[in-house]
């Protein structure tokens, strides 16, 4: 295990997510130094000034940040949240296809600053984006992948802590598949402690009935409608999130993370971005873990790998 010294985050984008990742960074300490990026210069500006007056409550990270691509050189990781907005009317796949025209401008000039980096997308759909920044940097699968259903574990995890009054961190539960409508919980291999989640007892001496567990699944799916209809948009929750992502890398945890990477034939998917357990180390994705999947897990596998092959072969990305 080798701690990145002095490492170096690179934020791609100073929006609401761009920014709470950049805040949540400095607060937990997750890289020496972050760096923000925006083509909006007095937007850009402005962020970088108001955390940086923050700084001194928040240890020894420290925050810069411009309108010029350069910033980006030298960062450890790349965290790309740029990327256009959907407006009325128009449809998922053409945002998709805005954004993947982003990201063929984008990769090549992030790569040429930031040639060693790893690279994380978290802009939607971040499974079809996966695909296309892979495609686009040339890099090797692992070392450019999206934040995939990391935030969507984390909301099943809290849900559950929640409903049956334990902590958080005594959930073991991930979201799987594509980080959107297709996605699923791997009920086979959560455990609360070290119980299976279908064998948990209440003090009533009672189960989580099958159609509750469903009804936690439907909430954790439509989690960031509600969030969306209320404020306009997710950015605080998001933000942790990439932050987790970002320690794992620049620490060399090896920490197991749905993250969605390429995958090659992993259960007969291949070529295609999905959220699976994966191990994430100074390396990016250094081994996507082939868990046991029940029958049923392993259709809704493949029914959402056929959802991103669908979107993929409408952007000309198959």
């Amino acid at each position: 295990m080798t701690v990145i010294e002095n490492s170096r985050l690179a934020i791609i984008g100073a929006g609401a997510v761009g920014s709470s990742l950049a805040y949540a960074s400095l607060i937990r300490g997750s890289a020496r130094e972050v760096v923000l990026y925006d083509i909006d210069a007095a937007r850009v500006e402005a962020e970088v000034l108001d955390l940086a007056h923050g700084t001194p409550f928040t240890g020894s990270s420290s925050i810069t940040g411009g309108a010029d691509l350069d910033v980006v050189e030298g960062a450890n990781i790349v965290v790309v949240t740029a990327g256009a907005k959907q407006h009325p009317g128009q449809s998922r796949l053409e945002l998709a296809g805005v954004n993947v025209g982003i990201l063929e401008k984008l990769m090549p000039q992030l790569i040429e600053r930031a040639p060693d980096a790893v690279y994380v997308l978290v802009t939607n759909p971040c499974d079809v984006l996966a695909v296309a920044a892979q495609r686009f940097s040339g890099l090797p699968s692992g070392r450019v992948f999206s934040s995939g259903t990391v935030l969507d574990s984390s909301r099943l995890k809290w849900r559950l802590a929640e409903r049956v009054g334990v902590t958080a961190s005594s959930v073991h539960a991930m979201i799987v598949g594509e980080h959107g409508d297709s996605e699923f919980p791997l009920w086979s291999q959560c455990r609360i402690g070290p119980i299976p989640v279908r064998e948990w007892v209440d003090d009533r001496g009672e189960t989580l009935p099958v159609d509750e567990l469903d009804q936690i699944a439907h909430e954790v799916k439509t989690a960031a409608y509600t969030v969306i209809a209320g404020k306009g948009a997710t950015n605080y929750a998001i933000g942790l999130s990439g932050a987790r992502i970002v320690e794992a890398v620049l620490n060399d945890e090896g920490a197991v993370l749905p993250v969605s990477s390429v995958l090659d034939d992993y259960r007969g998917v291949s070529g295609i971005a999905l959220s699976v357990p994966s191990i994430i180390d100074a390396d990016g994705v250094s081994r996507v873990i082939d868990v046991p999947f029940s029958a049923e897990e392993e259709r809704l596998l493949h029914a959402s790998a056929d959802a991103i092959h669908d979107s993929l072969a409408a952007l000309d990305l198959a």
